[in-house]
């Protein structure tokens, strides 16, 4: 059973780029994305076409909804669509399509949610038939994380990781180190295409690498090395740039012993996000990817 389409349309008085920010990572979505008196205590993002789409709604009683899915677009700062099925895993009750673009109304942005939905329980008509109303108060809320946004606030995070990889930590120290070796896992993604590239790892070297994105987005990667000590230890600070635009300012350490036959890497970060453009969960997960790409290079 498919239920028409619901359009709503809201102004917001920033930027494009501003108001589409507020949908791109959990963190913001978790402040703003639920009907107002409910909460998310739970969402997981992969904000890029193809990316899962994960969040648990909590109503005032305590009763959790969960949407998940993929994204089917992301194209910033113009479009967005992702389609989620809500409710139980194993047999949800309705599956929503939802759209929804971004356009220049003067000195501000004027958004357009599109939803349409399949009915797989007629027990939730309910839910459905009060979307609108939903949607009304969410958007209320998304109005409150613009402001925010446009504040400017920093967001303050941490995070450590583990990897265990079947060689000696001379090898894992020379992919981290050794710029053939490191190009190895560290460029981008397929489609990308490096611009620029030097390192030298040593206290007081430098690292940079500048890559344009399949998308046309190009990243920066800028690091100042403070400890090197061969085969066991790096501490480095490092920046992070989109567009020209300085996005966040991390300190890193990375930390390699014997672990059996082969080596335990412990990656701790400390991150200063700016503006809104990142925060520490999808730092971390963008971390564990390169981490898996290390080891794939190391053969395990």
């Amino acid at each position: 059973m498919t239920e028409p389409t619901l359009v709503i349309v809201r102004t917001f008085p920033a930027p494009r780029s501003v108001v589409f920010r507020a949908w791109s990572s959990a963190e913001h979505m978790q402040r703003w994305f639920s009907p107002e008196h409910y909460t998310v205590p739970e969402v997981e993002i992969d904000f890029r076409t193809g990316g899962i789409f994960v969040l648990c709604m909590r109503s005032p009683a305590g009763q959790d909804h969960w949407s998940r899915g993929r994204y089917d677009e992301v194209s910033p700062p113009d479009r967005l669509a992702f389609t989620v099925a809500v409710g139980a895993a194993a047999s949800p009750a309705f599956t929503a399509f939802t759209n929804v673009t971004f356009e220049d109304d003067g000195a501000g942005t004027r958004i357009t949610v599109r939803q349409r939905y399949d009915i797989h329980d007629p027990a939730c008509g309910t839910a459905v038939a009060g979307a609108p109303e939903g949607w009304r108060t969410t958007l209320d809320k998304l109005a409150r994380e613009v402001v925010r946004l446009q504040a400017g606030a920093v967001v303050h995070d941490s995070f450590s990781l583990e990897r265990h990889y079947d060689a000696a930590p001379a090898a894992v120290f020379r992919a981290l180190t050794d710029q053939a070796a490191k190009d190895r896992w560290f460029g981008g993604s397929e489609g990308s295409v490096v611009l620029e590239r030097t390192m030298d790892v040593r206290p007081g070297g430098w690292e940079r690498m500048r890559v344009r994105h399949a998308t046309g987005m190009v990243t920066a990667f800028e690091a100042l090395y403070f400890d090197v000590v061969a085969d066991r230890r790096l501490v480095y600070a490092y920046e992070m740039h989109l567009d020209g635009r300085k996005i966040s300012v991390s300190l890193a350490t990375m930390e390699i012993e014997t672990s059996g036959t082969g080596s335990r890497l412990r990656v701790t970060e400390q991150g200063a996000f700016l503006d809104g453009y990142d925060d520490g969960g999808k730092r971390a997960h963008g971390t564990a990817w390169l981490l898996d790409r290390l080891g794939a290079s190391l053969g395990g």
